[in-house]
């Protein structure tokens, strides 16, 4: 069984510059999840997909080669993730090294553990490769109790007849994180477009390490958690 795990990392974030490689609570954000790909042993390759050279330094600084830049046709704003996934394998297979698991791991998910990705592994194998996992955690309330908002502020219950029901007589529902997905290679190869599929294995992992981060206010709150973490610890 050989598993490649490949981190996309473009250079180019425009709501926080430089977010990938951007010090969070005293070493580069990226490094956090570099950490745990390591320690879970899982990995054959470890590959950041980037097209920055400057990534590309941090990254190998921190002790993890980077093997080819990432194709400029693959790094705009608007490119999905499979297709980077799909050029990567073909780009080792170039050189007659294939992979039969590959994960995708994003850089800016600073508090999985290697545990998370050691179950994502487990789970993939356990559905016999069928199904892609993904990173999925509870919504922090009930979906039934969703409000729509005007342009005047005025609120609407999406499904009023929901909204006096208790939490506890509702069914939890789940999101993609975003944090990492694992896939059998042969899912890669054969993916057109984005990949998306209608059935997927859901990897459920703690509510504090499903943030999400797209802006300073996210940025902000993770520094809050990393404090947290690092001080509970």
């Amino acid at each position: 069984m050989k598993r490649i795990a490949i981190i996309p990392a473009r250079g180019g974030s425009k709501r926080i510059p430089k977010k990938n490689i951007k010090n969070l609570c005293g070493k580069p954000i990226i490094a956090y999840v570099l950490d745990a790909v390591e320690e879970s042993n899982l990995f054959d390759v470890i590959h950041v997909s980037t097209d920055s050279q400057e990534i590309v330094t941090v990254v190998e600084n921190l002790g993890f080669p980077v093997d080819f830049m990432r194709n400029e046709e693959l790094s705009d704003d608007y490119t999905p993730i499979m297709p980077v996934l799909k050029w990567v394998l073909e780009q080792y297979k170039d050189s007659n090294i294939d992979f039969d698991e590959v994960a995708s791991i994003m850089p800016c998910a600073p508090f999985i553990e290697a545990g998370d990705l050691v179950n994502a592994s487990n789970l993939l194998r356990s559905g016999n490769y069928n199904s892609p996992v993904l990173a999925v955690s509870t919504y922090p309330a009930p979906i039934e109790w969703a409000f729509s908002r005007k342009d005047s502020g005025l609120m609407k219950p999406i499904q009023k007849a929901l909204l006096e029901k208790r939490s506890q007589d509702l069914k939890e529902h789940y999101f993609d994180t975003g944090s990492f997905a694992f896939f059998s290679s042969q899912y890669v190869i054969n993916s057109n477009g984005s990949g998306i599929n209608n059935s997927y294995i859901g990897c459920i992992i703690d509510k504090y390490k499903s943030i999400d981060i797209d802006n300073i206010d996210d940025w902000k709150y993770a520094e809050y958690l990393m404090r947290g973490v690092v001080n509970y610890v």
